[in-house]
């Protein structure tokens, strides 16, 4: 609290010592300005602190995962088969040209499939994921997703897919092996890809996505010439499969 007190006429002293207190000893002004400077130093030093540890913590961590976590397994392959039982017909060789993304930790296979350079086909991503039994086709022209419950008799487990694969990449194992063909019809549209599993999601998201089911499985089902047909060659086995997939 300051005493202001104010000097009479008839009073004989001059109220200097209380005048005093009118003018403060320091500039208040000066005095702020020196703790914000001081504080904000502190405050740029913390910051710089943080950015360097967090950048640390960054650099660590994709060091630790790049030389101590499994990696996924990539693979290129290339079968040979003959599309029908004469064995003095030429073999078409079916690759995978780009790369099979096989993962056992997962229990996943990622299959890249790229247009077959003999015949019609077309190009896809196909995932089969074996925790939830699902296969989705990723139609990479059109951009458009299918799914299928996952067909265990014809997709290996990612275990003997990892065996296969790194028998074609070494070139011990190139037998002359058949075709197998498979009709799948477009039923409905899937609306919500968020329960069909993070790696088919993350195909699909985005894009129109729908169900498919075998043509030999729908009762009273019949071929429309009205139909759109994709075809995808490719191979998730000791044989080659030819898929189509139909839509009106």
């Amino acid at each position: 609290m300051v005493n202001i007190a104010f000097s009479s006429p008839f009073s004989g002293k001059a109220p200097a010592k209380d005048a005093q207190c009118l003018v403060p000893d320091t500039d208040p002004e000066a005095a702020t300005r020196g703790t914000d400077s001081t504080s904000t130093g502190r405050c740029l030093l913390t910051l710089l602190g943080l950015a360097f540890i967090l950048a640390g913590l960054i650099v660590g961590g994709a060091c630790i995962y790049k030389f101590f976590m499994p990696r996924h397994k990539l693979f290129e392959g290339q079968l040979s088969y003959i599309e029908h039982s004469d064995q003095n017909e030429e073999p078409y060789y079916l690759p995978i040209s780009e790369e099979a993304d096989i993962r056992e930790d997962d229990n996943l296979a990622l299959i890249n499939v790229p247009v077959p350079s003999f015949s019609v086909g077309d190009s896809a991503a196909i995932v089969h994921d074996f925790d939830r039994l699902l296969t989705a086709y990723l139609d990479l022209e059109l951009q458009k997703c299918y799914v299928i419950a996952l067909n265990t008799s014809v997709v290996l487990p990612p275990k003997n897919l990892i065996d296969l694969f790194k028998r074609l990449a070494a070139g011990t194992y190139l037998p002359q092996t058949y075709l197998v063909r498979e009709e799948l019809v477009v039923t409905e549209r899937i609306t919500d890809v968020s329960d069909l599993g993070i790696f088919i999601y993350q195909n699909c998201v985005g894009r129109e996505t729908y169900r498919l089911q075998r043509r030999d499985q729908i009762i009273g089902f019949q071929k429309r010439s009205a139909e759109t047909c994709r075809e995808i060659f490719h191979f998730e086995n000791f044989f080659a499969t030819h898929t189509k997939i139909c839509e009106q």
